[in-house]
């Protein structure tokens, strides 16, 4: 769950920009290539942790929306590779809103499973998230159903108290392309309670380095340690309203600059789309990699 759900969908009609059929047209152009780490906040490639690689994380979701007060998401995240074919992830979100006061508002529990044993022309990767967030959670970490920006103007007072248990689904597909990376996820979520739909989303991401392939040890202030791209994501409606109509839709431009020893840090500007969504806002991350977590963990472990 990314917004605090509403009760009653606008009826605002919702145009989908031209680019999402144009960045999901490059799924049909691919090619093998090594999946790397993507930029993207929302969307998933086919790259998982390396086994034993530990990377933590930050994101913040500053924004000043028209008619809603200022705030700003965080969300913490710790990623371990378990296994070659399996990464697990452990999140905390917390938010403040200007005017009115801080929420912790949740955590969740992130599977990602390999389905096939190598890379191939298109690559499937299988999520499953368990999710326990109030309904004051503003991360923003994904669109479904029919998410929007009125949603993020409940008071904390009330929306803290708000908690849903969530369960949220997605097929990743992975389509690098000679240096691009193209990925499109197709997003399923429910709420445990008996008479919930299900809540339907997407996400498409496009990037690649400005000049060749990233490395850890490269050139900190070359051309190859900057990547760039864009998402396109939003909400499809639910089981029983599958639909464009009166859902979000944004469009964000990526900028991602890697550090020495593994840090990078990534900046990503967003516009709305439609009606229905939040104006303009900003994520920011910062991200940082531990090579073998596992290992050295194993190691105490025997002493």
């Amino acid at each position: 769950m990314s917004y605090p759900r509403r009760s009653i969908r606008a009826n605002h009609k919702s145009p989908i920009a031209a680019c999402i059929i144009v960045l999901a047209l490059c799924s049909a152009y691919s090619a093998v290539v090594h999946a790397d780490e993507p930029p993207y906040f929302v969307t998933y490639n086919s790259h998982l942790e390396e086994c034993g690689d530990l990377e933590i994380s930050t994101m913040l979701v500053p924004s000043r929306a028209s008619g809603i007060n200022p705030f700003l998401g965080n969300l913490t995240e710790f990623e371990y590779g378990a296994t070659s074919w399996w990464t697990v992830e452990f999140y905390v979100d917390w938010q403040h809103t200007f005017d009115d006061s801080s929420a912790f508002t949740g955590q969740r529990v992130e599977n990602r499973f390999r389905i096939l044993p190598r890379e191939h022309r298109i690559t499937p990767i299988l999520y499953v998230e368990y999710e326990h967030l109030s309904a004051a959670d503003k991360t923003l970490k994904e669109v479904v159903g029919f998410d929007g920006k009125a949603d993020l103007n409940i008071p904390n007072a009330e929306a803290r108290h708000d908690y849903e248990h969530e369960i949220e689904t997605k097929l990743i597909l992975g389509n690098p392309f000679h240096g691009w990376d193209v990925a499109e996820n197709l997003i399923f979520e429910k709420e445990f309670a008996d008479d919930a739909p299900w809540e339907f989303g997407y996400a498409v991401g496009v990037s690649r380095p400005l000049r060749g392939a990233t490395t850890r040890s490269g050139c900190v202030f070359c051309a190859s340690s900057l990547t760039v791209g864009v998402e396109v994501y939003g909400g499809l409606g639910t089981s029983s309203d599958f639909t464009v109509q009166g859902t979000s839709h944004y469009l964000a431009p990526i900028l991602a600059w890697r550090l020495a020893s593994g840090t990078r840090v990534t900046v990503s500007p967003t516009w709305g789309l439609t009606n229905d969504s939040l104006g303009t806002f900003v994520r920011i991350g910062v991200s940082q990699e531990v090579e073998d977590v596992g290992h050295a963990i194993g190691k105490l472990a025997r002493h």
